[in-house]
């Protein structure tokens, strides 16, 4: 499968560019394509004379365009994009040798059906074979290359864009004067109580703004500082509601292991958000395990027995961090997100 170049901002007035990469105009390439190699050999001369010659030119053609298209959409994808570089040689010299036997076969078996003798040292022939051969097959693989690299750079301005807004949004957390005021309420009611705990409280808040703050804004971060900001949030939530539980595990070797920063909170807010329950005990369970060199991040909250009105908030914040995970992990993750009637729960998988 081709990439999918709907709308790269950079090569939209150039025409040739779009027509290149532009997925609407992908069977009009291979029209063109086809199109074009039929007038070479329709053109060409061959020792036979007709009708021996034409199915000589429609069976070079035919070998030649099923070379093409195996190499476009076989050899380039599966060895050449996946690093596999002497693979991908290999695979051409198998082409190549294929290309030389089925030529002899064609020619001889042609020859057997007709009366005209066959020469085996006229070479002219066999050249311009073997050129149009090569021609297609270092086309075929700049196309797909330079396909490749638009997408790739359509993703990172994508990229770049998701991670502005996301910023953005970060910031308005980071001054959500309602959370603030929440935490700062409760660590003063405790300076009279327990004082002792009043400190951890402002101690876990001033963990969480400075991670916000500066450790967000790098581009990657272990996963157990993010691990350690998630336990900051649900522990201040814990203080702010007497009737919530939450557990954090972790499973595997998780140390070293780096991720984007502020991955998982959408999904932890959400869960802490959405299961407020003024009659029943409510709990947010949070686990994270290494299996089969894979990352899996799961999530489950109760759900209130009597349902609140949402503000859809939660749905965007859904919606940006599925988006999010595209452009990071493309091909490399699977989110599952499963609505029951006492829980809701989230699991995410990222492979290495």
């Amino acid at each position: 499968m081709e990439p999918v170049v709907n709308d790269v901002k950079p090569f939209n007035n150039d025409i040739i560019l779009k027509f290149l990469v532009d997925r609407k105009y992908r069977i009009l390439r291979h029209l063109i394509l086809i199109a074009l190699l039929g007038a070479v050999f329709y053109t060409s001369k061959t020792e036979f004379s007709d009708p021996l010659s034409t199915y000589v030119k429609v069976s070079s053609f035919l070998i030649l365009l099923s070379l093409f298209y195996i190499n476009m959409y076989w050899l380039v994808p599966k060895l050449l994009f996946k690093d596999s570089y002497l693979g991908y040689f290999l695979g051409n010299i198998v082409l190549s040798i294929l290309v030389a036997l089925l030529a002899i076969i064609v020619k001889y078996f042609v020859a057997t059906h007709s009366k005209q003798p066959v020469h085996p040292r006229d070479e002219s022939n066999l050249f311009v074979f073997y050129f149009l051969f090569a021609v297609l097959i270092g086309a075929s693989a700049a196309i797909k290359l330079f396909q490749r690299w638009i997408a790739a750079s359509q993703r990172i301005n994508e990229l770049e864009t998701a991670t502005i807004q996301s910023e953005l949004e970060n910031l308005k957390k980071q001054i959500n004067p309602h959370f603030l005021f929440n935490t700062l309420n409760n660590a003063n009611v405790l300076t009279k109580k327990d004082p002792e705990k009043a400190s951890q409280v402002l101690m876990k808040l001033s963990d969480l703004l400075r991670y916000q703050l500066y450790d967000s804004a790098r581009a990657k971060i272990f996963l157990t500082a993010d691990i350690h900001f998630l336990e900051d949030f649900l522990n201040l939530e814990k203080i702010r509601r007497d009737n919530f539980d939450f557990t954090i595990t972790q499973n595997g070797v998780l140390q070293g292991l780096e991720v984007p920063p502020l991955l998982f909170i959408t999904f932890v807010e959400n869960a802490v958000k959405h299961n407020i329950d003024a009659e029943e005990r409510s709990f947010v369970y949070v686990f994270f395990a290494i299996e089969d060199e894979e990352l899996h991040f799961r999530c489950i909250n109760s759900k209130p027995k009597i349902k609140v009105k949402r503000d859809g908030s939660g749905g965007l914040g859904l919606a940006n961090v599925k988006r999010r995970l595209e452009l990071i992990y493309p091909d490399r993750h699977d989110l599952q997100v499963t609505d029951n009637v006492e829980t809701f729960n989230v699991h995410l998988i990222i492979k290495k």
